[in-house]
This record gives structure tokens, sequence and C-alpha cells, in this order.
């Protein structure tokens, strides 16, 4: 079989003035394991902040606002856990989503743990545990206990679907525990915090509002048909 790691043969540890100390291959594959326990998909995983273009925005100075707040996040979350979150709202293709994964990316790369989760695809697969024919034997509890503990959630469209009052409360047991618990998490959507309660309720939206600082990316077209004639 042939040896993955030159410095340490694959046995995991490498001498350094006569003592052993773990190799870099070791922390990058904590680290790997890390992004893939993240469900970021693959595509998303290789976004940073430099690939964060301002030129695609024709108000730049308040995007550029939003981008030192994504930047600064990090190391905040990194001295602090229990620093407040964000919330970035804006039209379709405006940038919500890549910049929520340039701030896990940068968070990855220093071996913490994060869950992003797709909040329809989330649904779906709490509603997937129920009934004779499941596929799987992951229980809703597990599910949400995955997002309700942990250290950083990342909910990506939270938008203007139809919620059940069964998926309501799905949203808000997952809010509600996080706020109580003092753990951060980053939302997008495409609707307004002001109008958020229209879909969610408003004892969610009112924990949206006291858990995450929120911010708008303007756009005037949508950017990735912009970065798809590039």
């Amino acid at each position: 079989m042939a040896v993955k790691c030159n410095l340490c043969d694959d046995r995991g540890l490498v001498l350094h003035n006569n003592l052993a100390e773990p190799c870099l291959c070791v922390k990058q594959r904590a680290i790997n394991n890390k992004i893939k326990a993240s469900q970021i998909p693959p595509q998303l995983s290789r976004y940073t902040f430099n690939d964060f273009k301002l030129h695609y925005y024709s108000d730049q100075k308040s995007v550029a606002t939003v981008l030192q707040a994504a930047k600064e996040f990090v190391p905040h979350f990194l001295s602090n856990p229990q620093t407040k979150g964000l919330l970035f709202t804006g039209p379709v293709g405006s940038g919500k989503t890549f910049l929520s994964c340039c701030i896990a990316n940068s968070i990855l790369a220093q071996n913490k743990s994060l869950l992003f989760a797709v909040v329809p695809e989330l649904l779906e697969q709490i509603k997937a545990t129920y009934g004779p024919n499941r596929l799987n034997t992951v229980t809703e509890s597990e599910l949400l206990d995955v997002a309700r503990e942990v250290p950083l959630l990342i909910l990506d469209d939270l938008g203007a679907h139809n919620y059940t009052d069964w998926t309501k409360n799905k949203i808000f047991s997952i809010v509600n525990y996080r706020l109580n618990y003092l753990l951060p998490t980053i939302i997008t959507s495409n609707i307004s915090l002001e109008d958020l309660g229209d879909y969610l309720g408003e004892r969610t939206t009112s924990r949206i509002s006291q858990m995450c600082i929120p911010y708008r990316l303007p756009a005037d077209l949508d950017i990735r048909m912009q970065m798809a004639r590039h």
C-alpha cells in the first residue's frame, strides 16, 4: 500500500527535538473530518473571502460593511464561542450563502465544528424519520439535537416557504435552544427580518432578532447569473 504521508510514513507522529509530536497529516485529517461533518456541499467548501468580489454590486460601500462584519465574525467566534450570530438578508443570488460559507470555511480551517443546514432540506430529513417505510435509523430527536447543540449552526435559505405549524415548531425548537444556551447561529434569508414574522411567527422572529445582528446584501442582478456569463 502506498504511503500517503512522507513526513511520518502514515504513523501519525514525527520527532521534533527528540519528542514525538502529532504529524501535520493528523491535523489535516481532523480538519477534513470536520469539513465532512459540516455538510457543506463540495462546491461551497472552496469559497474564501478573497473570492467575494464587490464589483458585482452597485452599492459597494454597503456591501463592504457586510463583508467586514463577516470577516470579523471569525476571530470573534474563535475567541468567544458565545458571540452573537449574523442574519444575512437580500434577494436571490445576492451572495448570502456565499458569504456564510466563507465564514464556515475559515472556521473549519481552524479545526472547529459546525453544521451547514439548508432549511428546506433539514425539514425534509426530519419528515423522513417518520412512517413505517423510513429508509434510515436516524430519529427526529437526533437530527434536532445536532442542529441545536453544534457550536456554530448555519441555517441557509430560511425563506418564503409554506411553513406549516409543524415546521414552524421545529425551527422554533432549534432557534430557542440556541438562544438559551448562547450558541451562535448564522442565518440567510431572502426575507427581511421585519417580514420573517409572517412566515415563522413572532416568537421565532423575536428570538432571531435577539441572537443575530442583521445585515442586508443589496444586489441589482442575480450574481450567480453574472458569474456564469464570465
